[in-house]
């Protein structure tokens, strides 16, 4: 999972290398997180994820779950820095058994859902991740910059277009 969240690392840097600084505050309708929003929600998924799964349980109810806006991308950059950093320490230290071993999505007192801590990394550590990378690569082609290759070549860094 660690080698996966390197690679997947990479392409997330290259995408958010693209967020152009001056559009921060736009989205795409009045439903959507901005760019910043969404920008350091990405950056900031994995080590969130990480952090609330160290304990056996968490409370949705005592968490504010709104993207704040970032202030530039710097703090995005740093944010996903900080988050890769997380993550691998929380990867690194954590045994077998804690792994396989159940977490719980509370609210107060009561279970949404109880799951092995590696399939909540799976879940909402990376595919939530790999959700909103993709949802980012849309809000560049509305915005017309240039997408970067993600899995393969995308229409703007295609060689053999």
């Amino acid at each position: 999972m660690l080698t996966e969240f390197n690679t997947e690392a990479a392409t997330t840097k290259r995408v958010l290398d693209r967020v152009p600084v001056d559009k921060l505050g736009w989205k795409p309708s009045e439903k959507s997180m901005s760019l910043g929003q969404l920008a350091l929600h990405i950056a900031t998924v994995p080590g969130g994820i990480a952090h609330i799964t160290k304990p056996d349980a968490f409370d949705v109810s005592k968490n504010n779950f709104t993207p704040p806006m970032p202030e530039s991308m710097e703090q995005v950059h740093a944010a996903l820095e900080q988050s890769m950093r997380t993550v691998d320490e929380t990867l690194r230290e954590c045994s077998d058994e804690t792994a396989m071993g159940d977490w719980h999505l509370m609210m107060g007192e009561t279970e949404i859902a109880s799951m092995p801590r590696a399939a909540v990394w799976r879940s909402l550590m990376l595919n939530h991740w790999y959700h909103h990378r993709g949802q980012m690569s849309v809000y560049l082609r509305l915005l017309d910059v240039p997408v970067p290759s993600i899995y393969g070549p995308s229409a703007d860094e295609n060689p053999f277009a």
